[in-house]
Parts: C-alpha cells; sequence; structure tokens
C-alpha cells in the first residue's frame, strides 16, 4: 500500500465518525474502519481492516491495542503522551500485527518481546565497560602520582622553612585534573576459541570441534621488533600451528613467539594471526554444557522438560537455549524455569535465557505445556553461550624487545564464543 493511498484512508476518516460510541466501526466501498475513542476526547485508535475480515477478531485486536496505550505511555493517554512514546508503541504494535496479521501473543508477552535482551549487544557493552574500567584505572593511577609528588613538595618545604625561617605561604596553584587516557598498552593480543559441538538427543556426544586463535596487534611502531612468551598446560589433544612467518622452532622448544627474522618487525596497526589450534574429541567429559530434553504426550497436551549440566570447568555468560515448537494457538503454558524464557511466535521457538551460569547454578530445569505434537518437532535444539575462559591453558607471560631484552606493556582478551551447539 503506498503512502498515498493511506493518507487518503486516513483523511476520510474523519468525515465518516461517529460520536458517543466507546467502539464501533465504519464501512466504505472497500475498507472497514474499526476504531475506539481515547479517554483524552480527541484522539482515536484505529484500525483500517478489508472488509472481508473477522469484524470480531478486528474488535479483539483493538482491545489489545488499547491495551499497550497505558503501558508504554505511563498512563498518560493523551497527544503528548503518545508522542513521547512513538517509538515504543510502534514496536509493541509490530509485536500484535504483523504482515497485516494478528500475532496469537498477550500483553505480557508484548512487553517481553519489546524488552529481549540481545547477546551481541550485551558483548558489546561489556567490551565498552572494560575500557571505561581501563580508562578510570589509568586515572586513579595518574591522580595518585599527583598527590604523592605534591606531598612530597610539601615536604620538603617544611624541610627547608625549619632550617631558613618560615616564609609567608603562598597560594597553591590549582593543579589541573589528568585528562582521560586512553589504554597506553603497545601490543594487543586477543585469544579466541570457537566451538562446534553435536550432542545425540538420547544422550551422548557426537562431535566436539574447537579452533582457537592468538591475534597480535602492535600499536606503537617503536616496539614493533618484539618477541612473545607464552605459557602453556598440558593441553592434552591439541594441535597447535604457527604462522608461516613465526620460528616453528622456537614455539616449540621455548613457548616463545618471535619472527624467523629477528631484525624483522611485526606489522603495525593490523592484527596478525601468529598461532592457531584445534581440538576435536568425542568424550563427554570436555562438554561445557550437557543439555537433554524429553518431549512426552499425555492426553491431549505434549509437557516438554529439559535440563542442563554445565561443567565445573568454566563459567558461562548469555546462555541462549532455543528449543523450536509446532505452530500452535496459543503459546506454551510455562510451569518451571530456572532463569528468563520468551516464546517467540513468530519463529516458533521457546528460549530459555541464563544471564550467568557458575557454582551457584550448575544445573538447571524448564519444563513447558503445549498441545499434543510430535516429539520430533522439538529438535533440533539450538545453545549459544560465551565464556572469559578458554579450553587451551595458554596465557601471555611477557613480551620484550629483541633488540635490547627491555619488557614492553601489553593487554587484550580472553573469549569462548559457540559457533554451532545443537542437540540433533
Amino acid at each position: 500500500m503506498t503512502r498515498v493511498r493511506v493518507e487518503g484512508l486516513l483523511a476520510a476518516f474523519p468525515k465518516l465518525v461517529g460520536s458517543g460510541k466507546q467502539h464501533t466501526y465504519v464501512e466504505t466501498e472497500n475498507v472497514r474502519y474499526v476504531y475506539q475513542p481515547l479517554e483524552c476526547g480527541t484522539m482515536y485508535l484505529l484500525l483500517v481492516t478489508t472488509k472481508g475480515s473477522n469484524i470480531l477478531e478486528d474488535l479483539d485486536v483493538l482491545r489489545l491495542l488499547a491495551k499497550t496505550l497505558p503501558e508504554y505511555t505511563q498512563g498518560q493517554v493523551d497527544e503528548e503522551g503518545v508522542s513521547f512514546a512513538a517509538f515504543d508503541l510502534i514496536f509493541a504494535f509490530d509485536e500484535i500485527i504483523s504482515l497485516g496479521y494478528k500475532e496469537n501473543v498477550t500483553m505480557a508477552q508484548v512487553k517481553t518481546f519489546t524488552e529481549m535482551n540481545s547477546h551481541e549487544e550485551k558483548l558489546h557493552k561489556m567490551m565498552i565497560q572494560s575500557k571505561i574500567n581501563d580508562t578510570k584505572d589509568v586515572m586513579r593511577r595518574k591522580a595518585t602520582e599527583i598527590d604523592k609528588v605534591k606531598h612530597e613538595m610539601q615536604q620538603s618545604a617544611m624541610q627547608r622553612s625549619g632550617d631558613f625561617g618560615i616564609e609567608p605561604s603562598r597560594p597553591e596553584m590549582p593543579v589541573a585534573a589528568a585528562p582521560a587516557a586512553a589504554p597506553t598498552e603497545s601490543v594487543s593480543l586477543v585469544v579466541e576459541e570457537k566451538l562446534n559441538v553435536t550432542l545425540n538427543r538420547n544422550g551422548g556426544l557426537e562431535q566436539m570441534d574447537l579452533q582457537g586463535n592468538m591475534l597480535l596487534e602492535v600499536r606503537n611502531e617503536d616496539d614493533a621488533l618484539i618477541r612473545v612468551v607464552t605459557k602453556a598446560g598440558e593441553n592434552a589433544g591439541f594441535q597447535f600451528k604457527t604462522h608461516p612467518n613465526i620460528d616453528k622452532a622456537l614455539h616449540a622448544n621455548e613457548k616463545i613467539l618471535g619472527l624467523k627474522d629477528p631484525n624483522r618487525p611485526f606489522p603495525c596497526g593490523s592484527a596478525l594471526g601468529v598461532l592457531k589450534w584445534r581440538f576435536s574429541t568425542k568424550d563427554e567429559s570436555a562438554l561445557p554444557l550437557s543439555i537433554n530434553c524429553w518431549p512426552t504426550i499425555n492426553g491431549g497436551e505434549t509437557a516438554v522438560s529439559i535440563e542442563y549440566e554445565a561443567s565445573d570447568a568454566m563459567d558461562l555468560q548469555n546462555v541462549v537455549i532455543s528449543i523450536p515448537c509446532p505452530p500452535c494457538r496459543d503459546p506454551p503454558a510455562v510451569n518451571s524455569c530456572d532463569g528468563e524464557f520468551r516464546f517467540d511466535a513468530r519463529n516458533g521457538v521457546m528460549e530459555w535465557n541464563i544471564e550467568l551460569i557458575d557454582d551457584s547454578n550448575r544445573n538447571g530445569s524448564m519444563e513447558f505445556v503445549i498441545p499434543v505434537a510430535d516429539t520430533e518437532a522439538f529438535f533440533p535444539i539450538d545453545v549459544h553461550f560465551s565464556s572469559a575462559k578458554t579450553f587451551c591453558d595458554i596465557e601471555v607471560a611477557s613480551i620484550s624487545r629483541t633488540t635490547d631484552g627491555a619488557p614492553v606493556t601489553f593487554g587484550g582478551r580472553t573469549m569462548m564464543l559457540v559457533d554451532s551447539y545443537q542437540v540433533v
């Protein structure tokens, strides 16, 4: 439908609308206007449909739309309140009506969908917060250094005054606050792993594959001639591979990452993958997270019980377990849930969210009920999470210049991400 057509329909509505009715409809040759006057008396909630649509369903949609207004305008249902919450209302209406059709959702589900969390957004915010914390630490160190210098100067002045007499005090010059400084590390290192796992619905691990990478970025050209000393554990079953320009013998014998030509600098300003590793296994004990799902048909409904068990080896963040559900008129009824849940009616997926799995919740379960359905419809189950700890026991101990052996400052981050994690 074009914009001109929409504007024409809206322009015709004031000429057709009656007065003194709480909710009603009026028809033209081609469309039906279903509307409801708002409490302020100067605005209408309007739904434009085809003449062939079900009027009872249209009124039901109108009532649900009307419920969203006080929810998102903080009770201020007037022109100012609606204008202030315009974007929130648009998002809420979009959850109720999709591509011209009503979604089978409740007011509680609409609110849940519009407030849903984004894994990528959380990860981005965590990285931003980490940079802010680094900057604050630098500012604290600078402030401490300034206070220390001021204290030493005062002590020195007091000693001089004791030797030569007391001089008239002079007003102290105000000391400017140290500006916020960006991280000053000369080298940045990123250790990242991507995990691929396939679990069998009847129990057991079909395959687990892990790929890791260490990225090095030199930020200061003066510190481009360097060697990286790593510290690694046993790492049984891991296969390591260095960059073609890295001295393989040096790494194999001394766990040091350095270029074959010690007089050749690392590239500045771009990340270089200096070390890669792989790990494959079918040993269930290596799994960071085990998932079991039991759909059970009982009379006219299907009860789905799902549970997780996490390894003690690492804490998991932003865990999302997505269970596909067959098409149904009403959303599933959740009987119990350790964590949070949301039902994506559009894609037919029940999402189980656990923000953090640590020693306080290594085990958890969820149970929901839907009308009777084939048990095959609840698979495959997709799982996503991240961790600040990697499977490979490796870290950077120190970095030094090849020219004079002087230490080089460095920083970075370590993370493990899920590429694919399924129960089939």
